[in-house]
């Protein structure tokens, strides 16, 4: 990942499990605000999964115009000189889309208890532009083609991802610890792997995530794992040297 900024806003959209939504409240036009739990497609796109009984459900469904506030500050003594990002766009409903059912649920899998229910369905938010923050004087409008960039033909990635999660999860679980542990800084055990996209990979433990960068960029299983294992004995470098 390079320090552009929309690298770093990208970043950041993917490894949050939680955003703020704000709609445009169907009963009067007033900003309404709340959480949920978000994930991205395999191009970096918010993925949500929300009920018709809610608030914020309806309001989309009259107002499709919509914005999610990433927010990278939380643990941080001045938050405010933390990274945010806010990205404007139109939430529309995907149906179909095994991957975003996948993705979804492996980030969050508390969600398998009621993604089957009648009222919840999958909704995407088609970006527009970004808007992000990332500390004192770093300010920027980010529009659509540099936050979202093409990465090509990622079919391939995209059938492989359940396979790559698996595989590492269940026979690399020390790889992806030390993904977590060093690369990320985030201590702890019970880490596993939840997503791979053309980028990077995405962790959680119950209460934690954080996200790991590829120093160039996947479309396969193959590539994929190339990075896997550079990440890993970059980690243990990191190890070695102390």
């Amino acid at each position: 990942m390079t320090d552009d900024p929309a690298s770093l806003a990208r970043n950041l959209i993917r490894s949050q499990p939680t955003a703020t939504l704000s709609t445009i409240a169907a009963d009067g036009g007033w900003p309404y605000g709340s959480l949920v739990l978000v994930a991205t497609d395999m191009a970096g796109q918010p993925v949500l999964l929300i009920s018709t009984l809610a608030q914020h459900t309806k309001n989309l469904a009259a107002d499709g115009r919509a914005s999610l506030l990433f927010d990278g500050t939380v643990g941080l003594a001045e938050r405010l000189t933390g990274a945010r990002v806010t990205v404007l766009g139109k939430a529309v409903r995907c149906e179909g889309d095994a991957s975003i059912r996948d993705r979804f649920l492996s980030r969050h899998p508390s969600a398998a208890g009621y993604v089957d229910f009648g009222d919840f369905a999958f909704w995407r938010l088609e970006v527009e532009r970004a808007h992000q923050v990332a500390g004192f004087g770093r300010i920027n409008w980010i529009e659509k083609p540099d936050l979202l960039p093409d990465f090509g033909d990622v079919s391939e990635l995209r059938a492989a991802e359940a396979d790559v999660i698996g595989h590492m999860n269940a026979d690399h679980s020390d790889a992806v610890a030390l993904y977590a542990n060093v690369l990320c800084r985030h201590p702890g055990v019970g880490w596993r792997l939840t997503g791979v996209d053309p980028e990077g990979a995405d962790l959680a433990r119950p209460g934690d995530h954080c996200r790991i960068s590829f120093d160039k960029r996947v479309s396969s299983a193959e590539t994929a794992r190339v990075e896997l294992v550079r990440k890993v004995k970059q980690a243990r470098s990191m190890l070695s040297r102390g």
